[in-house]
């Protein structure tokens, strides 16, 4: 794969973090999670291949066991605010001193600087601040966020991810590494730069331009059985293409761009699409180019002929079911582990073993209560559940 050789070292956090991790798993690197004491839960989602070392940071010896994981580690994953690490004794200084070649990856909401950098928050908070949830909502309602996914995920663990590829591609350059200051909030506003840059197409309130669901040909209608259609005919081919569907013609309708003819336009095409049902509509418009799909749930993804015929989906041991790897590459795919995730200190004694340390100081950290190793004994398999057993 990929990055096969390239040793992370993640310390657990949030879904972004775990998120960027997991990617680099993925696609081939080893990760070891570091996980805090007495964690709640058992395990921890995002968390596909990696590995579980339970280890005490606020306590000295534990910031020790650490920086000798990093010292020979390609890249050390950190998601806390700004300061966290530094009162540790654990700040990328230290930790380059005695590795110059670790990429030290800090990924928070607000960046390592600024007035905001020692503040807390969450995706909605950072998707506000970057401008974006400005843009996202219907008209005459309240900005809303789609879900925790722009910040987090796309604006957050991609972004630092990417960034972790870069250092990577020019450590090979220079033989060092660097350290990575991934911000949610400029990693949003960077995803959005095409608004930025399209300021002619957002010219209208919230709500009401082609992008945000003003127009009728962008947006999504209701069917007859309680789905949803998803329309982007944009292009004037792709719209006749829709008018065809429909059953409707062009010339006893208004302009496509007429923009003050849009709400009647959207109540004619809602009165139409509630005529049939989502599958009826699947019939007409699969195989055209009009720009129509169906609004799926997580179910109908899965079973969809598309995806299926593409892979898109895996299946792991438990059964439980998950994205595929993406993009994918010709000569070195991702091959995504089909195992369980980690259960937390699972794999603390064979990780501290592969880093060099011996028999002796695992059985001392062990006992002075450093680490922790709760390796389960066995695993029962249940049509509808799964549970450890210790």
């Amino acid at each position: 794969m990929a990055l096969r050789g390239v040793c992370v070292v993640e310390l657990a956090g949030l879904a972004p973090g775990p998120f960027c991790g997991m990617i680099l798993a993925d696609f081939g690197a080893q990760v070891v999670r570091v996980d805090r004491p007495r964690a709640i839960g058992d395990v921890s989602h995002l968390s596909r291949g990696k590995r579980s070392l339970v280890l005490d940071l606020k306590r000295p010896r534990g910031a020790a066991v650490l920086r000798r994981l990093c010292a020979q580690a390609d890249v050390l994953l950190e998601p806390f605010r700004r300061g966290v690490m530094e009162q540790l004794q654990l700040g990328p200084d230290i930790l380059h001193r005695e590795n110059p070649k670790l990429i030290y990856a800090r990924l928070s909401g607000f960046g390592q600087s600024g007035r905001f950098s020692r503040l807390a928050g969450h995706d909605i908070n950072y998707l506000a601040l970057s401008g974006v949830l400005s843009k996202i909502g219907r008209s005459g309602e309240n900005p809303y966020a789609p879900l925790n996914l722009l910040a987090d995920f796309g604006g957050g663990g991609l972004m630092c991810a990417l960034g972790i590829m870069m250092a990577l591609f020019e450590r090979t350059r220079s033989g060092k590494g660097q350290v990575i200051d991934a911000s949610m909030v400029e990693g949003t506003a960077y995803l959005s730069s095409f608004l930025w840059k399209t300021q002619e197409l957002w010219t209208q309130p919230r709500g009401q331009n082609i992008l945000d669901g003003g127009a009728p040909f962008y947006t999504t209608y209701k069917t007859a059985d309680g789905g949803f259609m998803a329309v982007g005919a944009i292009e004037p081919q792709f719209y006749q293409l829709l008018l065809k569907g429909l059953g409707l013609k062009s010339d006893e309708l208004p302009k496509q761009m007429s923009m003050t003819d849009w709400p009647e336009m959207k109540k004619k095409f809602a009165d139409v699409f509630a005529k049939k049902t989502k599958a009826e509509w699947c019939q007409i418009f699969d195989g055209t180019d009009a720009c129509v799909t169906p609004v799926l749930t997580f179910e109908e993804a899965v079973h969809h002929d598309h995806n299926k015929e593409r892979g898109s989906f895996i299946t792991d041991e438990e059964q439980g079911v998950s994205p595929c790897p993406a993009p994918l590459l010709s000569h070195t795919p991702a091959v995504p582990s089909s195992k369980r995730d980690p259960f937390m200190g699972e794999h603390s004694k064979e990780i501290l073993k592969e880093f060099g340390f011996d028999q002796e100081e695992i059985d001392q950290l062990v006992s002075d209560k450093i680490i922790e190793s709760n390796k389960p004994k066995f695993w029962i398999l249940h049509p509808k559940i799964a549970t450890f057993r210790r």
